[in-house]
């Protein structure tokens, strides 16, 4: 381990039976541990025995297994991880991401040299295991373009292709930039920030809170910086498009978080 990198980061896991969380345990364990100060959390959702005792197989003195008796919601977790971290800096990191080192390097270091005191999150570029970049970046929310996606017409899709691929902000640049909301699937953030403003609202079970968590860092004058430069990939489940149960979750966290933060329609 590199001596001179004192600044201690917990590394948070939520899971409910990840099919990929082993390849993102075992991409952490080649790329991080050992090289720097990182404790893993992995919060358990109340998975199956089997799945369960797979788990436990990674558990040691850098990772630690907790696990819950029940599923109560991707913030829960992270929040009941947060409880427990005593680090510099808390990455929430989705059960479905491959680390590497230089990307992680990437944005450790620049937290560790940050000069602006008001960046408290850091989101890399995020792409599939084709390589193709996942557009999760948002500036602005609302219900149009969020609807827009799940239609099925691509005739639809096309008559509204400028105002679609300006809502995934597609035009951002391999600059290093201050974003409005970046994806929960991987968030390097700064813990007394995240403390200062309650962590995840729990009332999201799956959904949006993401998005929620990003408002309250904007509110309290932080800001969020996205950094091209460091590049996850990312499995990307796409529960809500794939069942009818992940769409109903999805509608149900919309109309929370709309009704928290003021209706956008169009």
């Amino acid at each position: 381990m590199n001596k001179t990198l004192n600044q201690t980061v917990t590394i948070s896991i939520v899971t409910y039976n990840s099919q990929y969380v082993f390849k993102t345990l075992d991409s952490i364990q080649t790329a991080v541990l050992g090289h720097y100060p990182v404790k893993v959390l992995v919060h358990d959702n109340g998975s199956e025995a089997d799945y369960i005792a797979q788990l436990k197989q990674y558990q040691s003195a850098d990772i630690e297994i907790i696990e819950g008796h029940d599923n109560a919601g991707f913030g829960h977790g992270h929040n009941a991880n947060l409880a427990l971290t005593t680090s510099d800096y808390f990455l929430i990191c989705n059960p479905d991401i491959i680390l590497n080192e230089s990307a992680f390097k990437a944005m450790y270091e620049t937290l560790l040299g940050q000069a602006d005191e008001s960046i408290a999150m850091l989101t890399p570029k995020i792409v599939g295991p084709d390589g193709m970049v996942q557009h999760l970046v948002r500036q602005r929310l609302d219900v149009f373009d969020y609807m827009l996606r799940f239609v099925p017409f691509k005739f639809v899709k096309q008559l509204f292709a400028k105002r679609l691929a300006a809502y995934e902000c597609r035009n951002l640049t391999d600059e290093r930039q201050v974003i409005k909301y970046g994806s929960g699937a991987f968030m390097f953030t700064k813990t007394n920030v995240i403390r200062e403003i309650d962590g995840f609202d729990e009332r999201f079970f799956m959904y949006f809170e993401d998005n929620d968590l990003c408002d309250r860092i904007n509110q309290s004058n932080h800001q969020i910086l996205y950094v091209p430069d460091a590049v996850v990939t990312h499995f990307y489940g796409m529960a809500s498009h794939r069942s009818f149960g992940g769409f109903k979750i999805f509608i149900k966290s919309m109309v929370q978080y709309f009704n928290k933060w003021g209706w956008r329609f169009f």
